[in-house]
């Protein structure tokens, strides 16, 4: 198990394992080819990977979907998103994946509905990724022109191949975090969970 990583050689190694999972490297190369504005392949299928291949697990073992991530702020009807969805699922076709595709910018107008909190709008889809219900989640990976990666991990990948999950409390509810850290450690149940902290924790942190 790779838990310690200097963190100049952490993008170079999440690479190495992600392209173990060859239903995510081939979900990245046709995303590409959408050339969605500011896009990331982010969520469970990015780090659920990294607990696969270091808990010794197939690299696509239990993950449900392949989040993709878009951010077009010209036009936030659902009308244009869903020619998205819709132009991604002929892309994405016969892969054995479901590819959920969202545009980031429309997140505010619905959010609070299902989740009982509002949501800013977000300035970018990487503004996104930093609200995830927990810390170890916030990672993104796209392919740039030329066939580069780049890695969006703001809180770094220590957690990640550590099998630790932080809770990142600003945005998504206490509720949120631990229905979804139930679930994964029914699957990972090597998962360090970290509590949700108390509105007094909070508060004094503020």
């Amino acid at each position: 198990m790779v838990t310690r990583l200097p963190s100049d050689e952490q993008p170079d190694r999440l690479r190495e394992v992600l392209t173990r999972n060859t239903v995510l490297v081939e979900v990245l190369e046709r995303a590409a080819g959408l050339r969605l504005p500011d896009w990331y392949l982010t969520a469970g299928c990015v780090f659920q990977t990294v607990w696969n291949v270091v808990t010794g697990r197939p690299p696509a073992e239990g993950i449900k979907d392949y989040d993709l991530f878009y951010f077009d702020g010209g036009d936030l009807s659902w009308e244009a998103e869903d020619a998205v969805i819709r132009a991604g699922r002929e892309v994405f076709a016969g892969l054995p994946a479901e590819v959920e595709i969202r545009n980031e910018a429309r997140v505010h107008l619905w959010y609070e509905d299902r989740f009982g909190v509002p949501c800013a709008p977000y300035d970018g889809t990487e503004a996104a990724i930093d609200s995830f219900a927990a810390t170890t989640c916030c990672v993104g990976v796209r392919l740039e022109p030329g066939g580069r990666w780049r890695v969006y991990a703001p809180h770094g990948l220590s957690d990640v191949f550590g099998l630790v999950v932080r809770p990142n409390p600003v945005l998504a509810p206490r509720a949120v975090y631990e229905a979804k850290t139930a679930r994964w450690r029914a699957q990972w149940p090597g998962l360090t969970v970290l509590p949700w902290p108390s509105e007094a924790a909070t508060t004094l942190g503020s």
